[in-house]
């Protein structure tokens, strides 16, 4: 028997006995002690335990998912490895979130060297697209909307450069998934059933999303036959190449060039021209996945490595840090309305100055050190007041701001009018995070952006593209930087973070949520970091996102504070006692984070899962 049968012979039944395992371990649980960074108990009960793992650890957001992961894991892969194999399941268990036609960013920490990398794994708007001509719905939804597949390219260069395992080996999982089904997701097919009068115009997404001509119920045995066809190919060009005396790492290459200049792309590209669409050859050959230092910021003597631009959330979430690291939260107390309203108000300030900053980095200069620097951070704080909430601000003047892209756009007329084009649209994300045995650790946020991306299945691939062409990844106002422009990357929130303490793993997260994401990893490091809640209590602890109308570009924006409702009454009436606009949410409904978490004290790990979504963690 080959090594590669001898990995996966016993796949499906043990995938069912590790999430059988996992399933039995919910319930309602009392919060447990020895948080970190402090020993502290808490009244507050949890719905899920923290999942141990001595030698590896998975969390994402299907438990399919985690279990394909934690197989690589137990098999001697990596958290690279592993990873890979979480994002190709993801694509077939809960479609609508992420995909290889999709977009994503990870942040690595290489236990060998010590370093912390960022994978941008995000393409461009094809070349021909010309936003003007389009309404808000075209660039949201159907054939005009989307850019390059990015995160495909990303899976390849992951294994290139970290990776131990084939693309056959990590694509095995969600082969067998797509090929030989899997009961469906409850949220797969509500999102399904949201847009089918969309989908049943087109016959390429009718065949894959309406099989019977309907939506299918949740739980039923789900098929993504030409997806699993098409991950077939791409692990047959690997074969071919090995067979032919190449590398792995050549190897690994023929499948990427197959997928962005061979007969994958050509079907790609045909559909396209065939449907009126923009896309070109041209378009997804010109796209690579890149590594980058990440975005670093140290508070309260932790180090947070997150997302650099064309993320936004990166810096977003460190700017958020900053404006509040002068504040004694933990003397305040999680539940008090001070806490809060200092977190909504650094919010407003982060997304004014990143919102007007930042797009993509190979056309625009953006002040990013001067976005971060001290004296820039202390002057927006001082626009905070403790007792008033302010509207949303103009953006501020950071050291180096006069020679950003943003600056010179804006000497020229720049009235931020668009009539009926201002709304966002929301996205639709899924995110996890990995240790193994060795130290490493990956955060990743993969997404399509909106659900299902465009919308559209391309050809017979399988394959669905990110949307971010719609407004809310790009700005309506033609003047911004961050327009949709042919060419360039939309920015995403995406901005997985890693923690570390003098050179010691702390805490990975990340989470969907859209232009709440930022918002939703802030909230779940100040609980950690200052309130010593441990993993899961940190991540069920009741949280709030703000929401701009009608956007988060435009100055003097009207914000809605939109709180989980399990919160106590005092913090209800206190925030409306400062003047913020409250929206109660759903108990569970923000935000759906993945985390792992290092006890410092006892020097073990554990991981936490998400109750807002279907995630799970899993560990070995």
């Amino acid at each position: 028997m080959s090594l590669f049968h001898a990995r996966y012979s016993t796949f499906l039944t043990a995938t069912f006995l590790i999430a059988a395992t996992c399933l039995g371990l919910s319930g309602r649980v009392a919060a447990q002690e020895n948080a970190y960074p402090l020993q502290m108990s808490s009244s507050r009960s949890i719905h899920r335990p923290e999942v141990p793992g001595p030698n590896g650890l998975v969390t994402a957001g299907h438990p399919l998912a985690a279990t394909a992961g934690l197989k690589i894991l137990m098999h001697g892969g990596n958290a690279i490895d592993a990873s890979v194999a979480v994002l190709a399941t993801l694509n077939v268990v809960r479609p609508q979130m992420s995909g290889a036609g999709g977009n994503g960013f990870a942040t690595y920490y290489d236990a060998a060297s010590g370093e912390v990398w960022s994978l941008n794994a995000t393409g461009a708007a094809p070349m021909a697209l010309d936003a003007a001509a389009l309404t808000p719905e075209e660039l949201n939804k159907g054939i005009h909307a989307g850019v390059v597949p990015g995160l495909f390219g990303g899976w390849v260069s992951m294994l290139q450069k970290y990776g131990t395992f084939s693309l056959a080996e990590v694509l095995a999982p969600a082969i067998a998934y797509g090929a030989g089904g899997h009961p469906l997701e409850a949220s797969v097919a509500k999102a399904i059933a949201y847009d089918e009068k969309f989908y049943q115009q087109l016959p390429t997404s009718a065949a894959m999303l309406l099989p019977a001509g309907r939506v299918p119920y949740p739980g039923e045995q789900f098929y993504m036959n030409d997806l699993a066809e098409t991950f077939r190919k791409l692990v047959a060009a690997e074969a071919a190449a090995l067979k032919n005396g190449a590398s792995r790492e050549l190897a690994l290459q023929a499948a990427y060039d197959r997928f962005y200049t061979g007969d994958i792309a050509g079907e790609m590209a045909d559909f396209y021209a065939e449907n009126g669409g923009e896309f070109s050859l041209e378009d997804f050959a010109a796209y690579q996945p890149s590594w980058t230092r990440p975005v670093h910021v140290t508070y309260r003597g932790y180090d947070i490595y997150t997302s650099p631009p064309s993320s936004r959330g990166g810096l977003e979430v460190a700017m958020q840090l900053k404006l509040v690291e002068h504040a004694d939260l933990a003397a305040l107390g999680h539940d008090h309305p001070a806490v809060t309203h200092l977190l909504a108000e650094a919010i407003k300030l982060a997304k004014a100055d990143i919102y007007h900053y930042v797009a993509d980095p190979a056309r625009y200069r953006m002040p990013i050190e001067g976005l971060l620097s001290d004296q820039y951070i202390a002057s927006r704080r001082a626009l905070m007041a403790d007792a008033t909430t302010m509207a949303f601000p103009e953006p501020g003047q950071p050291p180096g701001y006069k020679s950003s892209s943003a600056y010179l756009a804006s000497l020229g007329e720049y009235p931020l009018v668009a009539a009926n084009r201002e709304p966002s649209f929301a996205g639709s994300t899924t995110s996890f995070s990995i240790l193994d045995r060795a130290g490493n650790v990956v955060a990743m946020t993969p997404t399509h952006g909106g659900a299902f991306g465009t919308g559209v299945v391309v050809g017979n691939t399988g394959l669905t593209f990110n949307n971010g062409t719609r407004i809310g990844s790009t700005s309506p106002y033609p003047e911004d930087i961050n327009y949709a422009r042919g060419g360039q990357v939309p920015i995403l929130n995406n901005s997985p973070i890693i923690v570390m303490k003098d050179g010691e793993f702390v805490m990975a997260l990340g989470t969907p949520g859209g232009e709440t994401i930022g918002q939703t990893q802030f909230q779940v490091l100040v609980n950690v970091l200052d309130f010593g809640m441990g993993v899961q209590e940190a991540i069920e602890a009741p949280r709030f996102s703000i929401f701009a109308a009608p956007n988060f570009y435009k100055a003097g924006a009207q914000i809605t504070l939109r709180i989980e409702d399990r919160v106590p009454v005092a913090l209800f009436e206190g925030l409306v006692e400062r003047g913020h606009a409250i929206e109660l949410a759903p108990s569970y409904s923000l935000g759906s984070i993945q985390a792992i978490l290092r006890n410092a004290s006892l020097g073990t790990v554990t991981a936490g899962a998400d109750p807002r979504r279907a995630a799970y963690a899993v560990g070995w």
